[in-house]
């Protein structure tokens, strides 16, 4: 999935406005403009699109966190510069307060079914040997079940 595939996605399933995804920016010390937002939220194929990076991704997802669960005392994390699809499943995670079971349910709403223990490598170390890579299938599936959580009125699943 790419940066900007994954923005969209959550934009949708949390119904943001343009306006909210610069004031989610914002929580995360970072100043994006309506124009940026509206250039990542285009399809690839406009010529408006722009490409959204990574460091801006990790910046949307911190900020998202710190919307969600509130702002943690201290000096705020460094956005990563390489995104791995763990870490934004990760980021999810912490932002929405999910506990495995959680994720797990999120994850039968979209009829996709997987193990605690299979769930559980996403979340580990990449040195430690029960290390899974997430795969762009579970995390477009995990957006899907968390859309279909949060707007279950608006049964025409997002399809970027």
């Amino acid at each position: 999935m790419t940066n900007n595939d994954i923005l969209r996605r959550i934009r949708y399933a949390f119904d943001f406005k343009d306006k909210e995804v610069v004031e989610i920016f914002a929580q995360a010390d970072v100043t994006v403009t309506l124009e940026q937002v509206e250039g990542w939220m285009k399809r690839d194929e406009d010529d408006a699109f722009v490409k959204m990076n990574s460091i801006e991704l990790s910046s949307f997802l911190n900020g998202l966190i710190n919307h969600k669960r509130g702002r943690r005392e201290g000096e705020q994390p460094a956005p990563e510069s390489q995104l791995s699809n763990n870490m934004v499943f990760q980021k999810l995670r912490i932002a929405l307060n999910l506990k495995a079971e959680d994720i797990l349910e999120i994850l039968e709403l979209a009829d996709f079914r997987l193990s605690k223990h299979e769930l559980s490598a996403f979340f580990r170390k990449p040195e430690n040997k029960h290390y899974r890579q997430c795969k762009d299938q579970i995390l477009r599936n995990f957006l899907l079940g968390v859309q279909r959580k949060l707007r279950p009125e608006d049964m025409s699943d997002y399809d970027a």
